[in-house]
């Protein structure tokens, strides 16, 4: 069957149809680009003598799409595949969880060391001597050289387990204990948490992959004070997301640490974060 259509500007197109499940299928004779929502009005007369029951006008708008717009939809349909192959990453796994590691008895000791309870929280306000504040200040130092030194360690194919063996004997050579080792049960001497572990992951066999988030949590025992930080490392070539996400949450960090001071309420804290 054979249709004549009729554009506003007095264009006309020579076009066939044919039917398929009931369906007329369109096809044009013309290579003109159609006008963007221009209507077009056919009219029709079949091709043979059969006799068809259809209207005896048809109207299509069209729709013209240009190159850019051809291109940026490319663009976005790729866009949304790369970044769909991108959340694929398969969810961690526990893998082997190697024995824990020993501790020379000439090192002192937290009171809840080999024991699985965790210990009672002091009901009584703790007031630091200079002392004190000096022996809090050493714990605290040496815990931010392990942790440098642990994120030197991030890289692809490294395990957890080999990042804890490193932390623990560094902290046993500067004479301290690893706090985490034993605090409630828990099996090793550092605190290794991988993209979607919040916190407290346990380091086992699993290696680390190009792409991948750790934060390492690193506390020692020294002089009866412990020493506690933490610090997310990036593995290899991360996303621009993922960078993002570690950016802003450090200077939410240091905008929380700005408001630290002698009479602070702690909800100011978060205040401030959020």
């Amino acid at each position: 069957m054979a249709f004549v259509a009729s554009l506003p500007d007095g264009t006309s197109l020579q076009l066939s149809s044919s039917f398929y499940g009931g369906q007329a299928l369109l096809s044009s004779s013309s290579s003109s680009t159609l006008l963007k929502g221009a209507p077009l009005i056919f009219s029709w007369a079949p091709l043979s003598g059969k006799k068809h029951h259809l209207p005896k006008r048809l109207v299509l708008v069209s729709k013209r799409i240009s190159g850019l717009e051809e291109a940026m939809r490319i663009r976005r349909e790729r866009e949304l595949q790369t970044s769909t192959t991108a959340r694929r990453r398969p969810p961690l796994r526990r893998l082997k969880v190697s024995p824990r590691l020993p501790v020379p008895d000439h090192i002192p000791k937290p009171p809840y060391a080999g024991s699985t309870l965790l210990p009672e929280l002091s009901s009584q306000h703790q007031i630091h001597d200079s002392e004190g504040i000096a022996c809090m200040r050493a714990a605290c130092e040496l815990a931010a050289r392990v942790l440098d030194y642990a994120g030197t360690l991030v890289r692809p194919s490294v395990t957890t387990n080999e990042i804890d063996r490193a932390v623990h004997q560094m902290i046993i050579d500067a004479g301290a204990y690893p706090s985490p080792l034993g605090y409630g049960g828990f099996p090793k001497s550092v605190c290794t948490s991988v993209n979607e572990c919040m916190c407290h992951g346990i380091p086992d066999s699993r290696q680390l992959q190009d792409g991948d988030i750790i934060n390492i949590d690193v506390t020692v025992y020294l002089n009866g004070y412990h020493g506690d930080t933490s610090k997310t490392f990036l593995c290899g070539n991360v996303s621009d997301p993922i960078k993002m996400l570690v950016k802003v949450t450090e200077e939410c960090l240091q905008k929380g640490i700005a408001v630290c001071k002698d009479g602070a309420l702690f909800r100011k804290i978060g205040k401030r974060i959020r």
